[in-house]
């Protein structure tokens, strides 16, 4: 025997021992294991309605926006207590004792010898009513009663000591030009109910935004349940090509090739199998966040197990009927829509500034003088003294720079408030069409990759029926594994995709809240 032909028989024997190892060594402990959840983990189940609930019942941008809601309404009731009536009392007494230098008519008689002191005392009640009108005018209704004493030495030729007065008096004054008007005196009340209206929307398109978010979430995991499913299938079908395959070698019909490949394409699928199972703990993260359970129950592990099935048939669509139901209900749209109808009022607000200021005043009276107070009463009210009068007061600043600025910064405002209002009804309906387009399109996915899963299931099954009579090899049958669970998992990627796009359609039609039934109050 020579040297080469030494040589070869080494290098067969060296081939056939590494085989026997191959063998003989049993799988990795993370190859063997069952993939099984720990029993000591809880588990919860939660419907998709439920999980929306609970993420609007804990969510603290929805609280915050709940809030701002809250104190646009306060604007509104500050803006109406403008008009409110004000009452005011006041009391005053003022006591003067100063010195006579004269004779004082009908107070003293003859002439003064020496300094003579005036002791006057005055007790005065006043008691006022205004009321600021819708019209911008405002009335003002006051009534004073008083009590004036003198003392005696001085007070001979006063017909009443101590006397009594009283003094009704009713003014209004009403502008004609500047600040006249109901609509003018409204302005501001109609913006804050505008504000209060746009951040009712602003709450609900935040309300919306959370349940969209869930809705995604909610199916990824389902995504990630079903994946998880799929994968551990690939991994069970390696497991039986691999004792199949052993079977086989041990009879001496099948290589030791085929054994390694089949071994290879199982660990593969641990791998897979690791990363579904990684992927449903992160989805499971996610809509745990979204429903804000709290930290400490952050901490803990909790497996969600979805409820919901996905759909898989087409609901009822229409791209105009999508659209207009949008321009109708979304949120943005009714948003600008306030704005547009604000910038109308401030201009109109500013325009009437550019006007002088011309008011009417007119007041009238009644007054009485008496020995008491219930004498002063009826003879005020007797209608024997008595004063009235009117007047027009007007007033115009030079240059009026301040106001007609203020009129062409309305003005552009206003203009702004319309061009944003026919930006945002141009992108609404591209999303719309959009959203439409991916619906049809994920549903027409369905249709295609579950042919595609039937198709792969039919060849696997013939690959495998060929490799049974010996007529495939071990790598054709675990291509065909692989392509089926690919097929598999692009069926379900396909209808979890469709649930999402007819989240994401409810979302741009601003229907989220009819799917579930809730009204905003």
């Amino acid at each position: 025997m020579d040297l080469k032909t030494v040589n070869r028989c080494l290098n067969h024997t060296a081939v056939v021992a590494t085989v026997i190892w191959v063998l003989s060594t049993p799988l990795p402990l993370w190859a063997a294991e069952e993939f099984e959840e720990p029993t000591a983990t809880p588990r919860e189940t939660i419907s998709l309605s439920e999980a929306a609930l609970r993420a609007l019942e804990h969510n603290l941008d929805i609280s915050i926006s709940r809030h701002t809601r809250e104190s646009r309404l306060a604007d509104i009731v500050i803006e109406q207590s403008k008009f409110d009536p004000t009452l005011s009392l006041n009391t005053t007494y003022n006591r003067i004792a100063s010195p006579l230098n004269r004779p004082v008519f009908g107070g003293t008689v003859g002439a003064l010898n020496n300094i003579t002191l005036v002791d006057q005392r005055n007790y005065s009640v006043t008691f006022d009513a205004t009321q600021n009108l819708i019209t911008g005018g405002n009335i003002d209704l006051n009534y004073s009663p008083a009590r004036s004493s003198l003392n005696q030495n001085v007070a001979g030729g006063f017909l009443f000591n101590p006397s009594w007065t009283g003094g009704l008096a009713l003014t209004i004054t009403q502008p004609l030009l500047r600040n006249a008007g109901i609509a003018i005196n409204k302005t501001f009340i109609k913006v804050a109910q505008n504000n209060a209206a746009v951040e009712h929307h602003v709450f609900r398109d935040r309300v919306m935004t959370v349940i969209a978010s869930v809705e995604q979430t909610y199916w990824e995991l389902v995504f990630a349940n079903e994946n998880l499913i799929v994968a551990k299938a690939a991994l069970t079908a390696a497991e039986e090509l691999l004792a199949s395959n052993r079977a086989k070698k041990k009879a001496g019909i099948m290589s030791i090739v085929d054994v390694l490949q089949a071994e290879a394409a199982m660990a593969s699928r641990v791998e897979q199998v690791l990363v579904a199972e990684r992927v449903i703990h992160d989805q499971e993260d996610q809509l745990r966040r979204l429903l804000n359970p709290g930290e400490e129950s952050l901490r803990q592990d909790v497996h969600i197990t979805p409820t919901d099935v996905p759909l898989t048939i087409l609901e009822p669509l229409s791209l105009q009927e999508a659209i207009d139901i949008a321009i109708e209900q979304r949120p943005e749209i009714v948003q600008a829509k306030k704005h547009v109808d604000s910038g109308e009022i401030n201009r109109e607000f500013a325009r009437n500034q550019l006007l002088p200021t011309l008011s009417l005043q007119g007041t009238v009276g009644l007054s009485g003088l008496g020995k008491d107070y219930g004498d002063s009463v009826a003879k005020n009210f007797s209608g024997d003294f008595y004063n009235y009068g009117a007047g027009l007061v007007l007033s115009y600043p030079l240059g009026n720079r301040a106001a007609i600025s203020a009129y062409n910064k309305r003005q552009l405002e206003a203009k702004n408030a319309e061009a944003t209002l026919a930006s945002i009804r141009q992108q609404v309906i591209i999303g719309v069409r959009e959203a439409v387009r991916r619906v049809q399109t994920d549903f027409k996915r369905i249709e295609t990759t579950r042919s595609a899963r039937i198709m792969a299931e039919k060849q696997l099954q013939a690959e495998r029926e060929r490799l049974r009579v010996g007529l495939s090899t071990t790598r054709f049958v675990l291509d065909f594994q692989r392509d089926l669970a690919t097929a598999q998992a692009n069926e379900l990627r396909a209808t979890v995709d469709y649930n999402k796009s007819l989240s994401n359609l409810a979302r741009h039609k601003a229907t989220t809240l009819d799917r579930y039934d809730l009204q905003l109050e």
